[in-house]
């Protein structure tokens, strides 16, 4: 029987999508090609709407609609579980849309943020404060915060000047943010997201959620500090829902 093939909608940011993509295939349980999982991704970024916009009113069009139509092609290529690699896509306003506009269809997209929530019970389950950087449409939402409190945890939150002019900028900048370069991330940006993690440790964070999939494409390591990927939780997420047996042991 032909193992089912793992869906990713990327574009949000491009190299998010990529890197999920990679996530997948570590933590995979497979010696040689052909063990590892089939994957489909599609990057449309040019035809869905910014999300961090849509949540500030700066534009109309609910971009949920949009990823919705490439779940669409996802579903006609035989895809039945996807994922997103994008924080700010599952704002609930964006993530009703998407899932109302697919119950015609047999396709179930995995909601990242409770994936991220499952992993930390699973993974760091002696861990209670947990840091919560984002970009800012999420912490103004209160995605992770909210998250966090219901499994009940306790979260560290950057103040609102850190989360617009710290992290917001060091993903969102048009000079030197992590969206314009993304590979290699620019020297300024890294040293913003690790100067926002220190923060967030010196308010008490034992961990902390990089709550864009952004961010970690800048530090995806720390030795001091446990980071908390969320595109990493997604991917073990994917593996699980699709062939269970190949997820690799934590």
């Amino acid at each position: 029987m032909e193992p089912p093939i793992i869906g990713i909608i990327g574009g949000m940011g491009p190299q998010a999508g990529l890197d999920l993509a990679e996530k997948v295939i570590a933590e995979t349980t497979a010696a040689k090609d052909q063990e590892h999982l089939p994957m489909a991704l599609l990057s449309y970024g040019h035809k869905i709407g910014d999300r961090s916009a849509y949540v500030f009113g700066e534009i109309t069009k609910n971009p949920g609609f949009a990823i919705a139509s490439v779940a669409r092609t996802l579903a006609e290529l035989g895809v039945r579980v996807a994922g997103i690699p994008c924080n700010s896509a599952h704002a609930p306003e964006i993530f009703n849309a998407l899932t109302s506009s697919l119950k015609d269809l047999n396709i179930r997209i995995l909601h990242l943020i409770h994936e991220t929530i499952r992993f930390i019970q699973e993974a760091l389950p002696s861990i209670t404060q947990i840091g919560c950087l984002s970009t800012l449409s999420v912490h103004r939402l209160g995605l992770y915060q909210s998250a966090v409190e219901r499994a009940g945890l306790t979260p560290i939150m950057p103040s609102n000047e850190i989360a617009e002019h710290v992290v917001h900028r060091a993903i969102f900048d048009p000079i030197f943010g992590i969206k314009a370069k993304s590979a290699p991330v620019t020297p300024q940006a890294r040293d913003m997201v690790l100067s926002a993690v220190h923060t967030c440790c010196d308010l008490g964070a034992e961990a902390v959620i990089l709550g864009c999939t952004e961010l970690p494409l800048a530090v995806p390591h720390m030795p001091d500090v446990t980071l908390i990927d969320p595109a990493r939780a997604l991917a073990r997420a994917l593996i699980r829902e699709t062939s269970p047996h190949k997820l690799a042991p934590l």
